[in-house]
């Protein structure tokens, strides 16, 4: 086996031949807490392997993508949504001669910080903490959370602050461009990802079909999802081959963002989306309400750090639950059984 030195020296000069002059090189590692390098992984890699070996990564396969909960075996988690993500993140990287590992380890903790229910769960825990004066929430904010505060028993992953920035970054309108090129690609793909895979998950609830969506972009995008994504990857690399950002045409990019709006209108706010957040709604603000009056009954652990407030700690405990136990949990605590006294 190579010595460390030596292993990092190779890799080094492999991507100083192989990687463009826009891409983050691996080493220096740059974590918060210092750390010897891995003998035969790079900082990068070893990121990656930290996240998917993280609970939070784990209780992505039991979070909803769009549809709640679902009986079908096909329909998409907030872990297959991962997965495809960081697939095409990789994917566009490779062709831009990019940090593949670095965006490897962004797409995969991207999602970490999402709750129950997806991005209902998400409004409606940023409503139920606001409204009773917490701090509100938003996923990718508590992504990064988890990654530095609340995994490890309260010690985080140790993560590269590049890494963490690309999570930190991933979404949200109030949030700047990603600092790394590798993470302004899972920014753009992740949308590239939800959108279609959404659109198949729809079609497959029968809440849509196929001659229903817009012809003129769907001409252009292509018929199927495969189509489509290939279309907006090839898209992705013509028009980021010679940016400082990662963008997309302009015409493509109106498409996409056309059928998005589509979807908006017909998946995501359709009457049986507003009846589920009702529902959802009044479960999740429940269930904040509980945890910061109980405290005591918070099962995160903070390790040495400490306790943050009742009102953050309800939220890491109601973020953190999956789809099923967040139903099982409100049942226990809310709805009354037939044990006797």
């Amino acid at each position: 086996m190579k010595g460390d030195s030596e292993f990092a020296t190779d890799w080094q000069e492999r991507e100083a031949r192989e990687l463009s002059p826009r891409a983050i090189r691996s080493y220096p590692a740059r974590r918060k807490v210092a750390e010897s390098d891995s003998p035969v992984r790079t900082p990068f890699q070893r990121d990656r392997d930290r996240i998917v070996h993280a609970k939070a990564f784990r209780r992505l396969m039991h979070k909803t993508q769009v549809f709640i909960a679902p009986s079908g075996d096909h329909f998409r988690t907030r872990l297959t949504h991962t997965l495809e993500v960081t697939g095409i993140a990789r994917g566009v990287a490779r062709a831009l001669r990019l940090n593949e590992d670095l965006t490897e380890a962004i797409g995969l903790g991207h999602d970490l910080g999402h709750t129950p229910f997806g991005h209902l769960g998400e409004a409606a825990l940023d409503r139920a903490s606001r409204a009773r004066g917490g701090p509100g929430f938003r996923h990718y904010r508590h992504s990064v959370r988890i990654v530095e505060k609340l995994e490890r028993d309260g010690r985080g992953l140790n993560l590269n602050r590049i890494v963490v920035d690309g999570i930190g970054r991933h979404s949200g309108t109030d949030t700047p461009l990603p600092r790394s090129l590798e993470g302004q690609i899972v920014r753009l793909v992740d949308r590239v990802a939800y959108l279609n895979h959404d659109i198949d998950d729809a079609i497959r609830a029968g809440v849509i079909t196929r001659k229903s969506l817009p012809a003129r972009e769907i001409k252009l995008l292509g018929r199927t999802g495969p189509e489509r994504i290939d279309t907006l990857v090839q898209d992705i690399i013509v028009a980021s081959a010679d940016s400082e950002e990662i963008r997309q045409g302009p015409r493509v990019g109106k498409a996409m963002e056309n059928l998005r709006d589509f979807m908006f209108s017909e998946v995501y706010e359709s009457e049986p989306a507003r009846r589920q957040k009702e529902r959802i709604e009044f479960a999740i603000g429940n269930l904040f309400d509980y945890y910061r009056k109980y405290p005591e009954e918070v099962t995160v652990s903070y390790g040495k750090g400490g306790e943050p407030s009742a009102a953050q700690m309800a939220i890491d405990m109601v973020a953190g639950m999956t789809d099923r136990f967040c139903i099982a949990t409100f049942e226990r605590l809310f709805v009354p059984s037939t044990t006797s006294f």
